[in-house]
């Protein structure tokens, strides 16, 4: 009969300590009834796209809202696919979006008392549970010798696995040698490891895949999982566990008590179901996640990491406020968010009362149109001097023109943004950073461009009476009603309307309306069609700048 505890010493000759004494250094928490424990746990392996802030989203919601914990993890077991970098813009950028983790990996080291925070620091930790697996007769060493090794790591075994058609004498041979890798001797091992051969551990599958285990998903409700009968790898030839080992172990040393993950997980829940019987661990609730999908054509698809919109970095570049992009992220996970939205424009979406069960199982569906509409109305919201603080954060960093124009007068630039803020139907003029300088290019004398001009078919004579006119009604200390007032005066004593009533009533009795009349100032003065509130633009340019644009404007028709 094989001695299980002598081969577990003969391959991990230098783990003393037991499950118990593991445990013992990570003490239970102290939180309320009902706390919930999350994390979030990426993978190094690329830079932050968009997916990955659904279920950051939720385990934050869920730990805070629940007075708990949430806490990062880095996943870095798998060293070949790890991107330089990868990992400083996982944590800048989650931080950019205002995802505050309670502890966690941290730039340089760790935050919290359950670390290492990066499961590649924890290689020791995972050897002693799987030292105990071996001695229990719950898992066993799989050789492979150099050579089959060196020609494996040549091959990419997800590509041959996935392409591969099985045949049933195909799939009983595969059993034939898993049965024999499991039947391993003392004596065998020992002669591999003399030899200096390479090994895993797998685990010793006892599921029956024709049965099957009742369980409850958070999201999806109540399923059947068939058995695991796979002796799938615990931990890897470098000593490093797969992803299967590694987050039950952490899970449960960490205190984990929600999980979750994209649906794509959910093949893998028989393995993560009996890994945690087999160690004795209380198994998490988990809750799968949907695909975020998007339209191609008529018909969804996933949305992919090399899909337009994917890619975090290019929200931020294109100016997408924080706030506007969780905003966005809320209206997709909760189908009641928008309603509690209009009903409570003014508080924080951390006051949301967040529920799984207003989830989607079928999938969110991504749509640019309706992130700008939530983006203008994010910003529309925001205090001037908010606005003055991002936009000019974000210009220092890719627009330097703008950031120039912006920091080199503060109260000025201020007043800008202050036009239409407030109100029950404030200004919704952008939805991203990047399209600021255009709509305030016009207040620089720098960034000045002539955008539009006035349509051919009104007389350029009547054009020019109408801004000799205004420049000698103009006077800045008017307010609102008297500006407007003078602008009226000026459509009369050029035959156009100064009532809109009348105008509609019969239009042909004049050459044209006050609105006219507005519209000949504001290309002058802004060299567009459409601006902000003229009267306020033209306090703000100051009487020495508006006039001399009306000026240079007139010169047009001389």
């Amino acid at each position: 009969m094989m001695n299980y505890e002598t081969i577990a010493e003969l391959l991990y000759p230098h783990i003393t300590k037991t499950p118990a004494d593991v445990e013992a250094s990570f003490s239970a928490r102290n939180l309320p009834e009902g706390a919930k424990v999350t994390r979030l746990a990426p993978s190094p392996t690329g830079f932050m796209h968009f997916g990955t802030l659904f279920p950051a989203l939720v385990n934050e919601r869920l730990a805070h809202q629940s007075g708990g914990v949430f806490f990062l993890r880095i996943e870095d077991t798998d060293a070949k696919r790890e991107v330089k970098g990868a990992e400083e813009d996982l944590i800048n950028t989650l931080a950019y979006y205002h995802i505050n983790f309670d502890e966690g990996a941290v730039s340089g080291g760790d935050n919290g008392i359950y670390g290492p925070y990066r499961q590649s620091k924890r290689a020791d930790i995972y050897q002693v549970f799987a030292k105990d697996l071996i001695k229990k007769g719950l898992a066993y060493p799989s050789f492979t010798s150099e050579e089959e090794y060196e020609l494996l790591k040549d091959v990419d075994k997800k590509t041959e696995i996935k392409n591969k058609e099985w045949s049933a004498e195909e799939v009983a041979k595969a059993k034939e040698a898993m049965l024999a890798a499991r039947a391993i001797t003392e004596d065998e091992v020992r002669d591999n490891l003399a030899k200096g051969n390479p090994f895993v551990i797998r685990i010793m599958a006892n599921g029956d895949p024709e049965k099957k285990t009742p369980f409850t998903d958070l999201v999806r409700g109540k399923l059947e999982i068939p058995e695991n009968d796979e002796d799938f790898v615990l931990l890897k030839s470098d000593g490093i566990p797969t992803y299967h080992f590694a987050h039950a172990v952490d899970d449960h040393l960490m205190g984990a008590t929600h999980v979750i993950r994209g649906e794509e997980w959910l093949p893998s829940l028989a393995k993560h179901i009996m890994l945690f019987q087999y160690l004795g661990f209380r198994l998490p609730k988990y809750l799968h996640i949907s695909q975020l999908m998007k339209m191609e054509g008529t018909s969804k698809k996933k949305l992919s990491k090399r899909d337009k919109g994917a890619a975090l970095s290019d929200y931020k570049a294109d100016g997408y406020p924080a706030e506007s992009v969780i905003e966005y992220v809320m209206t997709l996970l909760n189908s009641n968010y928008e309603d509690w939205r209009r009903a409570n424009p003014s508080l924080e979406y951390t006051e949301f009362p967040f529920s799984i069960k207003k989830m989607s199982v079928s999938g969110s569906l991504f749509d640019y149109d309706k992130l700008n509409d939530v983006s203008k109305n994010v910003i529309s919201l925001m205090t001037a001097d908010k606005v003055y603080t991002d936009v000019t954060a974000w210009a220092a960093e890719y627009d330097k023109e703008l950031y120039k124009a912006l920091s080199s007068d503060e109260t000025y630039a201020k007043k800008i943004f202050a036009i239409g803020r407030g109100g029950k139907k404030p200004r919704k003029d952008f939805a991203v950073w990047r399209d600021v300088k255009p709509y305030l290019s016009f207040f620089y004398d720098d960034l000045f461009v002539q955008e539009d001009e006035i349509p051919e078919n009104f007389d350029k004579t009547d054009i020019k009476k109408a801004l000799d006119l205004f420049m000698l009604m103009y006077d800045p200390q008017d307010d609102n009603n008297a500006w407007f007032e003078a602008i009226k005066r000026i459509a009369d004593e050029i035959g156009y309307a100064s009532d809109m009533k009348a105008y509609k009533q019969n239009p042909a009795l004049y050459k044209g309306n006050v609105a006219d009349v507005s519209m000949f100032l504001r290309v002058a003065v802004t060299g567009k069609m459409n601006s902000p509130d003229l009267y306020e633009v033209m306090k703000i340019l100051g009487y020495e700048r508006t006039i001399n644009r009306i000026h240079k404007a007139i010169m047009q028709y001389v």
